[in-house]
């Protein structure tokens, strides 16, 4: 692929999406950056959201997995059924109930300020870890594509790919990204399915013949019922149901596409189909990479020793030109679906929970607000970025992105003791003990694998984390309340 090939297929792409944003923008105001004015169809909110919801390192890292955890992830998927259910039956009442833009508002009303600026600052850091590190990824990749040939520093990389980004979401916010999201989503699964079609063809199998050649593979085993197994079914089913709850229900970027929808039955529909979409997609994901092993072993093509290189590569070097066209479009797309709205959800967390923007109004003042936050916010993603690419170590930033999934734990905690509990707490204590829980988490896993030799904790670590964040908050319920 040749420098201007990638560049015409990122002109287009882009163009695209400007374009869409042109339209979405029109007419708009204060609050259609916030909440799309509550119009949104729950239907296009739901398939956007599959984007989102995978992210360009599930497009990568899925098919690559399969190799040495065959479809095990289809566990997890499973208990996503359990974790959405949650999410549009307990936590979407909660949030239309309080009319809530910021869902961490609902920890000031439960609890107070403190335990308000807590929550959502700790979305603010796993958020712009996060975003920064998956922009860090597709940064690489067109570092590597495209602008290395014209001898562009790669923080110029960075801060063009933030300006793309920039550029059509700026000032349509939630409203243009719940079109443009449903543009990539079409994008990423058309990318996985052509791909899965050039393999098949080159290995002369039909659509019947790829499903048998799938489920007889010994990659396609799903369920693990060893205990001690990293991946036993109970474990990853759980993690399943608890991740879908606090990364998307408790997650402000993936709730406010949710909260756009007219009605709280639409956005329960919406919730409740994405669940089941998802099913679908990821074993389309395990299967396209069923099928890369298959191809690899077929052509003596060595598995890389990243598996998460496994996609790209034969994409790149083995599909020919048009496989590695589908497969930058697929990447770019899964990326740029879960960054842009990443950006426009840090804005209105630090808008809403830490400058008390009213969304609702229209005077010049409130939008040059939106307006130097949302910059500022870009221009503390591009640091960020820019520091990952100074440590240059692969290992290190992947365990900075680990740590930034601890902080998920105490947005658990926080909101399940509101939910099952009447109590009310020592508001001011609440920063102390959401800070203490990922660290009591972490040296608790640590014992944990010492007592009980050959158990690794995996996922679950979300759960005891969450549940120590829980266990704190009883400890600082107020005292007339203990008396009762």
């Amino acid at each position: 692929m040749t420098p201007l090939l990638v560049f015409s297929v990122l002109a287009g792409y882009f163009s695209i999406l400007i374009i869409v944003s042109v339209f979405t923008s029109r007419k708009i105001d204060n609050a259609s950056f916030f909440n799309a004015n509550k119009k949104s169809p729950w239907y296009l909110v739901a398939f956007g959201m599959i984007g989102a919801s995978l992210s360009g390192v599930t497009f990568i890292s899925v098919p690559g997995w399969v190799g040495t955890s065959a479809f095990s992830y289809f566990q997890i998927v499973l208990g996503y059924l359990i974790g959405y259910a949650a999410i549009a039956f307990v936590l979407l009442p909660l949030y239309y109930k309080f009319n809530l833009v910021s869902i961490y508002k609902y920890l000031e009303i439960r609890f107070g300020k403190f335990s308000h600026k807590t929550g959502s600052a700790f979305f603010l850091l796993s958020r712009i870890i996060g975003a920064s590190f998956r922009l860090f990824l597709v940064a690489g990749v067109l570092q590597l594509a495209l602008f290395d040939a014209f001898k562009i520093h790669f923080v110029v990389t960075v801060i063009i790919t933030i300006l793309l980004i920039w550029v059509y979401t700026f000032k349509g916010g939630i409203k243009t990204i719940v079109w443009t999201d449903t543009l990539q989503t079409i994008f990423m699964l058309a990318s996985v399915i052509i791909s899965i079609y050039i393999i098949a063809k080159t290995l002369n199998l039909d659509f019947s013949a790829i499903i048998t050649t799938v489920k007889n593979h010994k990659y396609s085993q799903i369920f693990f019922w060893d205990l001690k197994d990293s991946h036993f079914f109970v474990k990853d089913f759980l993690s399943g149901a608890f991740i879908a709850f606090v990364m998307t229900g408790l997650d402000q970027d993936m709730m406010q596409k949710n909260l756009t929808c007219k009605t709280l039955k639409e956005s329960q529909k919406n919730v409740v189909s994405l669940s089941i979409i998802l099913i679908p997609v990821n074993l389309l994901f395990m299967s396209l990479g069923v099928m890369l092993y298959i191809y690899a072993h077929n052509n003596g093509i060595a598995i890389p020793a990243q598996t998460d290189d496994l996609f790209p590569t034969l994409a790149i070097n083995h599909f020919g030109i048009f496989a590695g066209i589908v497969f930058l479009i697929g990447i770019i797309a899964a990326a740029f679906s879960s960054a842009d709205s990443a950006l426009t959800a840090l804005t209105t967390a630090f808008c809403v929970d830490f400058l008390n923007l009213d969304i609702n109004k229209n005077d010049k003042k409130a939008k040059n607000t939106k307006t130097i936050v949302h910059i500022g916010v870009s221009a503390v993603v591009v640091a960020v970025i820019i520091i990952f690419k100074a440590i240059n170590n692969q290992s290190v930033i992947s365990q900075i992105f680990k740590v930034a999934g601890y902080t998920y734990g105490p947005l658990l905690g926080l909101f399940i003791f509101g939910i099952v509990t009447k109590f009310k707490v020592r508001d001011k204590i609440v920063p102390i003990i959401a800070v203490s829980s990922p660290i009591l988490a972490y040296f608790t896993a640590f014992l944990i694998e010492k007592i009980f030799v050959g158990y690794k904790v995996g996922f679950e670590l979300l759960i005891l984390n969450g549940l120590i964040t829980f266990l704190g908050l009883i400890l600082i319920v107020k005292q007339a309340q203990k008396d009762i």
